[in-house]
């Protein structure tokens, strides 16, 4: 299997073939979605929430998402990978966001990274003049949801939906290769899509965009809450605990382990 660049999403755009992107978190996540064909890998984040225990992204440290994504990378050495940059690794000044980028690619094996935010368009330039792709991501921020009061719908008012269009484009020029739109009303993720020359990826915003990313503890069905946007493609998270309890009851009847279970 040859490499995927960012050059590949572009083309699939002009072709208007969807792009996949789904997060991960470990090797064995890693290693199913590349088999399944899966176009981009996300170590989101949103692992502070699904793998971790945290409320929120807040908690989330550099040491952590570099100890994640490298997991990943172990577990699909030819998928296309993203770093999501955790809360306070980019926003104190150009210096500390190009270093810590840097070392996402080098200490994890990252493609690309994942910016939450407009962010400086400077900042985004000076990546990608440092040779580090970038995914800009609008609409829903995570990471700030202790100034905007909370999870919520973003761009409903014409207003607000003008700003976020025309952060897309400062993205676009900024040079990211690509823009996630979380949580904003179909209708306007159809406009960025149709306004901008690089790929839109939706999380709840409509089937327009040039392309889909969903938390893969949802589309298993392993959370305990199943947001809006997503779909429970599985329900592991039911059948885990039915397994589990099978192998306890086994354990206490004395049933397991078996002749078959035991060295001789």
């Amino acid at each position: 299997m040859s490499k995927t660049t960012v050059s590949a999403f572009a083309k699939r755009r002009e072709a208007g073939e969807k792009i996949v992107m789904i997060t991960v978190g470990s090797a064995a996540e890693s290693a199913a979605a590349a088999a399944a064909g899966i176009d981009i890998l996300l170590v989101g984040d949103s692992l502070g929430n699904t793998m971790l225990g945290f409320d929120n992204t807040i908690p989330v440290t550099m040491e952590m998402m570099l100890h994640h994504t490298a997991a990943v990378r172990r577990g699909a050495p030819e998928a296309f990978v993203i770093f999501d940059m955790p809360f306070m690794s980019y926003q104190t000044g150009v210096a500390d966001a190009v270093r810590n980028a840097g070392r996402a690619l080098q200490e994890s094996g990252a493609d690309a990274v994942k910016l939450e935010g407009g962010a400086d368009p400077e900042l985004i330039r000076k990546l990608v003049d440092s040779g580090i792709p970038v995914l800009g991501h609008l609409g829903l921020l995570p990471q700030r949801i202790q100034t905007i009061g909370g999870y919520r719908i973003v761009g409903r008012d014409e207003e607000a939906a003008e700003a976020l269009i025309a952060e897309a484009r400062g993205i676009e020029a900024a040079g990211a290769f690509a823009v996630v739109l979380e949580c904003v009303p179909g209708e306007l993720g159809r406009r960025v899509t149709e306004v901008l020359h690089i790929p839109t990826i939706g999380i709840g915003s409509g089937a327009d965009c040039s392309g889909q990313v969903q938390v893969l503890y949802d589309t298993l069905g392993i959370s305990a809450r199943t947001p809006k946007h997503a779909k429970r493609f599985a329900e592991l998270g039911e059948a885990m605990r039915g397994a589990l309890a099978a192998y306890a009851a086994e354990v206490r009847s004395g049933t397991f382990p078996a002749p078959e279970n035991t060295f001789k």
